[in-house]
């Protein structure tokens, strides 16, 4: 087979199987009829040699051949999307078209809806396609081309890829309104090393962050989600550490829970927006991040594109 018999439509539709594992999920997926995904994924079989995926009445599943052509179908893929975004420029049309932005789950659902409608505001010809995961994942997606760009917590491994710190996110205290933190009149991360601290599971960077912050070698019992942990907290299991964003100040609805700050040395993560190096909407990019300073949330600090306190934005803004 040469290459003038393979489409990049073709690679499409074995990602998307790939992915979705169903024949019909990845036809509405792809805009197409079921039968003419299946007649098309025969074809390309035939003209490969290779058997690409596995068919069962309850699932389809990717041979090994399966998953390395999809491996390498997303690649081309992506150099695909960056030959149009490349001719974009060269007309002068700015940053415009299909932007897939993503942010650690511990961030995503709490900073998405502060900034969303001001986003599209100000970059109206974007597509914008929001997804969340944890920073591996992410990292991984960028460079595969899956995502365009993301907001993380640093530090991340930055190999080729472009790093714009945007703000620091300080750590409130989550603990049951009726436990003693609650009415400490002196408040200091060290404090929560003990049996008592709440955190994340392994694989998260909040959790390594927050040992960090309290140093603690371990946490008592572990959570999937912030808001599961902000529950099992209110149940009365122990105490963590919130990012700001994710905290709400004084009592909870429920009276069952207090957030605090910590009123001298503040834990926190510093937020960036990442992208890779080599994309060619550098400029785009850099807009993107200064929009990102320009609407930082109540309760974080604005940071210069070195990551320090920026001199523009409010020294300590709190909700």
């Amino acid at each position: 087979m040469n290459t003038a018999g393979l489409s990049l439509r073709d690679l499409e539709y074995v990602v998307a199987i790939e992915e979705e594992r169903h024949f019909g999920r990845a036809a509405t997926r792809c805009n197409v009829s079921q039968p003419a995904l299946s007649a098309q994924i025969r074809k390309l079989e035939g003209s490969l040699g290779l058997a690409l995926f596995e068919r069962t009445s309850r699932r389809v599943l990717a041979t090994a051949g399966g998953e390395a052509v999809a491996r390498q179908a997303r690649r081309v893929l992506a150099e695909a999307h960056r030959l149009l975004e490349i001719a974009r420029a060269g007309q002068g049309s700015g940053f415009a078209g299909r932007l897939a932005l993503a942010a650690i789950q511990t961030l995503g659902p709490y900073l998405f809806p502060l900034v969303l409608r001001r986003l599209r505001a100000t970059f109206p010809d974007l597509a914008l396609n929001l997804s969340e995961g944890r920073t591996a994942e992410l990292l991984e997606s960028l460079r595969e081309g899956r995502l365009d760009a993301a907001l993380l917590s640093l530090p991340i491994e930055a190999g080729g890829l472009a790093v714009a710190p945007l703000f620091l996110e300080p750590f409130w205290l989550a603990c049951p309104a009726d436990h003693a933190l609650a009415r400490a009149d002196r408040l200091e991360p060290a404090q929560l090393a003990g049996p008592g601290l709440l955190l994340l599971d392994e694989g998260n960077c909040l959790r390594d962050q927050a040992l960090a912050a309290c140093g603690a070698a371990q946490a008592g019992r572990h959570a999937t989600s912030l808001e599961t942990l902000r529950s099992m907290v209110a149940a009365g299991a122990g105490y963590t550490l919130l990012p700001r964003l994710a905290a709400r100040d004084g009592a909870d609805p429920s009276g069952l829970l207090v957030c605090r700050p910590f009123p001298e040395r503040e834990p926190g993560r510093v937020v960036a927006l990442v992208w890779r190096a080599s994309d060619p909407r550098q400029e785009g990019f850099g807009a993107l991040a200064a929009f990102f300073r320009r609407e930082t949330p109540e309760g974080t600090q604005a940071l210069d594109q070195d990551g320090r306190p920026s001199a523009e934005a409010t020294t300590s803004r709190t909700a």
